[in-house]
């Protein structure tokens, strides 16, 4: 009776303790709205992550604006990675890596422009941080971030700087 006792707690033990209190792998995915972009600067900008553990996840921007003039063009698409630092599950605390091709238009009016025309296509690393926080459910995120990376290609730009920043309302599923 005594082995029967010890082998039951030892076995009800041993299976509780790789159990986690808080971590909940339902909501692996979310789609969020960069609010602070539409209502600064009208850009519609939207983004996909998928968690791959608690702490870390992969995904993706793509934006949109009508004035092709501006800061980071009209057109965007970009993959980033995250790594959280907070002590809750996918909040906190993040730094990422990001890549970003971007389109636009030069606002140059200069004549010695060559055979190059005003319309250009560019690569762009970058680092980024922010912060964000989930609700108790894990369902609705508020997140705030920010990033700067550096243009690659073409030659003409490789010596241009863009910066991404975003305050996004997200939904996880």
């Amino acid at each position: 009776m005594y082995k029967f006792f010890f082998t039951t707690l030892l076995i009800i033990t041993t299976t509780s303790s790789f159990a986690q209190a808080y971590y909940n792998d339902d909501n692996s995915h979310e789609v969020k709205l960069n609010i602070g972009q539409f209502l600064v600067t009208t850009t519609v900008e939207m983004g996909y992550e998928y968690y791959l553990n608690e702490d870390t996840s992969i995904g993706g921007t793509i934006y949109f604006d009508g004035k092709s003039t501006d800061y980071n063009g009209n057109f965007g698409i970009g993959p980033n990675l995250r790594a959280y630092f907070g002590f809750e599950p996918k909040s906190g605390l993040f730094a990422e890596v990001f890549g970003l091709y971007y389109t636009g238009e030069d606002d140059d009016d200069s004549d010695n422009l060559g055979n190059r025309n005003y319309d250009y296509s560019t690569v762009a690393l970058g680092l980024g941080g922010g912060y964000k926080w989930a609700t108790r459910s894990q369902k609705f995120t508020i997140e705030i971030n920010g990033g700067l990376g550096r243009n690659i290609n073409p030659e003409d730009f490789q010596d241009d700087f863009m910066f991404r920043v975003g305050l996004s309302l997200g939904f996880r599923f």
